[in-house]
């Protein structure tokens, strides 16, 4: 098998392994795959090219090759790397060995590879559209379930960076936590919160705190989290945001979130912020369009 890309770790393996143990059940249930068993015979040998169809970024090359694992098919030759720029007609890998085992793991290597392509694939155009600023597309916790470590290593493919990975590593205060303090009578909510945090987790752990408007910006920053997430404001205000933050309190982090598309990032992003949360990277992302493409022995 290949190597994996570099940012393919532990935590990506091992839920890559889970998801296609999921895969393969659902598809093959107790019986196997009843018309490639019916109709090739069992030792018929073939091979299969895996190619793009339209343009993009590649993500889940490692996917594949432990689905190729999984059936013990050993003849797998890569042609490009996760995080590659994809052209339609592009021949990404091949794969040689038992017929009957590369047509019944075809649909199960086409969804990872479809699926992490398009979201690595959109979270580059969203990447382009920042070019030139010191914003960085982050994604959020918004994932297919079950697929929050892949999904965020094909946003990694696209040149996105990751958010945190899920609620226990790190601290984000939300309107709806400042809401149940001030509903408890802190006259205060967000130095309450952010004390609590302080407190209540581990030295080093990364603390945020979401406001949506400009004077609850200006007592976020008197209290110097590591960043503040400005929730649903426009470019003007983001800009004065920015003002204030650098004024008071330079090494606070800000970052932008809400709503974000294509057609608006350019927009936050000239306004200074150094992050940009888009939920968009893999809540809707459109799968590439990947085929694989088989041949077979003559007798």
């Amino acid at each position: 098998m290949a190597d994996p890309h570099p940012g393919f770790g532990e935590p990506e393996r091992l839920n890559a392994q889970a998801l296609i143990h999921l895969a393969l059940a659902e598809d093959l249930g107790d019986r196997g795959d009843a018309t490639t068993t019916a109709v090739i015979p069992e030792a018929a040998r073939g091979s299969a090219r895996l190619v793009a169809r339209t343009a993009g970024v590649l993500a889940g090359l490692p996917v594949v090759a432990l689905v190729l694992e999984a059936f013990d098919v050993r003849g797998w030759r890569p042609h490009k790397a996760d995080g590659d720029a994809l052209r339609a007609g592009d021949l990404i890998a091949e794969i040689e060995g038992d017929f009957r085992s590369i047509l019944t793991l075809e649909r199960t290597a086409l969804n990872f590879v479809q699926r992490l392509s398009g979201v690595a694939t959109l979270t580059s155009r969203f990447v382009a559209e920042v070019e030139g600023t010191a914003a960085k597309i982050l994604d959020t916790r918004k994932t297919t379930p079950g697929w929050r470590m892949l999904e965020k290593y094909a946003v990694r493919c696209g040149g996105g960076s990751n958010h945190r990975i899920g609620l226990y590593d790190a601290v984000l205060i939300k309107d709806n936590h400042l809401a149940w303090l001030a509903s408890r009578g802190a006259l205060d909510p967000i130095p309450r919160a952010l004390a609590a945090a302080r407190a209540g987790v581990p030295k080093g752990t990364l603390i945020e705190v979401e406001v949506d408007t400009l004077d609850q910006l200006d007592v976020a920053l008197a209290c110097r989290p590591d960043v503040i997430l400005v929730d649903n404001l426009g470019p003007e205000a983001l800009v004065e945001a920015v003002r204030r933050r650098d004024a008071s309190a330079p090494g606070v982090l800000l970052e932008s979130s809400g709503g974000i598309t294509l057609a608006t990032v350019a927009a936050r992003a000239r306004t200074g912020v150094d992050r940009i949360s888009v939920g968009a990277l893999t809540h809707s992302a459109v799968a590439l369009d990947v085929a694989l493409d088989v041949t077979f022995e003559e007798p």
